[in-house]
């Protein structure tokens, strides 16, 4: 019987995977006895679908409140692909024109996703329902998204980020930790009457804080923002992306949440509190804090109005 020949191709890619395993003084022949025992990959192993589909765990037995956990996980993923794109824009030096337009236009697709996605959470949910499990899930709240927090410190300077009466005055401020403190979320979980920081707002800042700190100080100079204004203000798609990413994350994003929790938390003449204490009338809509991550692309009348045109149309939540 005459010996099977071996693909000269086959030849050559093992050549290469042996220069490869010498080079880190690995012998190939012991890895090659691994794959010829190791099991073939399956798509379920591979994505580890069991442990994913096991991962949601509803603290009542009311059916939508699955439905509650589960899109939260998908925007988190979501969220996750965003922040992969962000780190390869401003964590590598230099990067290219056209890679860095390739990479801010897949966060707006994801943005985008997201946004239309957000159905699920309006119209996917009995309302009844909703209004019944929430309270088991107090004090948690969506406010605690650290993922939608680092979003915003790859895509801008922190003085961008603070409480809109502090803006211009600490506009030249670098201090991280100083900024920080201002920063324009915390107002939307600290209590309106006596002015302290709810548990939710204790927590988070307890496990993120000092997270997000290392992370404006590892941005300061690499940011989207500064990335932008010192390689590619002149490129006009660029221009139009960042100021679709502005838009998206900082009026379309926060509106979808406010258009939600109006259906399910605005019931005349009362109106009921978020689980995690959240000020959400005065925290969601985007006129109120009006952040802009690129304010230098907008025009005066642009910001003055940043979200106001879409006032109208949330003036019926209940249609």
């Amino acid at each position: 019987m005459s010996e099977k020949k071996i693909d000269e191709n086959i030849i050559k890619q093992l050549t290469k995977l042996e220069e490869k395993y010498e080079a880190m003084g690995q012998d190939l022949s012991s890895y090659l006895d691994g794959l010829l025992y190791s099991d073939y990959l399956t798509y379920w192993d591979y994505i580890h679908l069991d442990t994913l589909l096991s991962l949601q765990s509803p603290r009542t037995a009311i059916p939508d409140e699955k439905i509650f956990i589960l899109y939260h996980q998908v925007t988190e993923l979501y969220f996750r692909m965003i922040l992969n794109e962000m780190e390869q824009i401003t964590f590598t030096d230099p990067i290219g024109e056209k890679t860095f337009l390739k990479r801010l236009k897949r966060v707006n697709r994801y943005l985008d996703h997201l946004i239309d996605s957000f159905d699920v959470m309006t119209d996917g949910m009995d309302q009844d329902q909703f209004l019944a499990f929430r309270m088991a899930l107090l004090p948690a709240s969506g406010f605690q998204s650290a993922q939608y927090r680092k979003l915003e410190i790859f895509s801008t300077d922190f003085h961008n980020l603070v409480n809109i009466d502090k803006r211009e005055e600490l506009k030249s401020n670098e201090d991280i930790k100083k900024l920080y403190e201002l920063l324009y979320w915390k107002a939307g979980a600290t209590e309106l009457a006596t002015g302290k920081k709810t548990l939710t707002l204790k927590q988070f800042e307890a496990k993120y804080s000092q997270e997000f700190i290392q992370l404006g100080e590892q941005l300061k100079s690499c940011n989207i923002l500064r990335k932008f204004s010192e390689h590619y203000e002149d490129n006009e798609d660029i221009r139009h992306e960042m100021k679709k990413l502005d838009q998206k994350a900082n009026v379309d994003w926060p509106l979808q949440h406010l258009k939600s929790a109006t259906r399910y938390l605005q019931r005349d003449p009362e109106v009921i509190k978020a689980s995690g204490g959240t000020n959400w009338q005065k925290y969601l809509p985007p006129r109120r804090q009006r952040i802009i991550f690129y304010p230098e692309l907008w025009s005066t009348e642009e910001t003055h109005e940043w979200g106001q045109k879409f006032k109208r149309a949330l003036a019926s939540p209940h249609a």
